[in-house]
């Protein structure tokens, strides 16, 4: 294995989670709300009209801050090594799998670990593990 020292950014990274950490201590600190994107979105489909305005505005804020950023920095150019085929299916799964855990990345990752909460711990490892074995077989037994 080697290390693509190029774009190899640490110091950006770990700045990235601080700010992503901090917005979530704030979220839950000022709105006694887990910032868990899927139950936010999720909650659009089924929720009481006062609690629509706050979701459309955290979901809108999450789309506006690309634009944001791009007043700041240059365009960053994706490389994306899959078909629309296989995005669609691999967001299908992903929607499939927040249901079935209760919760996604942003949920149970980032503000349920740092709850110490077990069934996040248990769900965290649950899809960390079902990412590696995906890449590992795409990449080296299919591929």
């Amino acid at each position: 294995m080697t290390v693509d020292w190029t774009h190899f950014t640490p110091w950006t990274s770990l700045a990235g989670g601080i700010v992503i950490g901090l917005g979530a201590a704030m979220f839950v600190l000022l709105n006694g709300r887990v910032a868990g994107i899927s139950g936010i979105l999720g909650g659009l489909l089924v929720t009481k009209r006062e609690d629509a305005a706050w979701r459309i505005a955290f979901l809108a804020g999450l789309l506006a801050a690309p634009a944001v950023w791009l007043l700041a920095a240059p365009a960053v150019q994706p490389r994306i090594d899959a078909g629309i085929g296989t995005l669609l299916a691999a967001g299908l799964l992903v929607g499939v799998g927040t249901s079935y855990g209760s919760g996604c990345t942003s949920g149970h990752g980032v503000c349920g670990l740092s709850r110490l909460s077990p069934r996040s711990l248990i769900a965290t490892a649950s899809f960390m593990f079902a990412g590696f074995v995906t890449v590992y077989l795409a990449r080296h037994a299919f591929a």
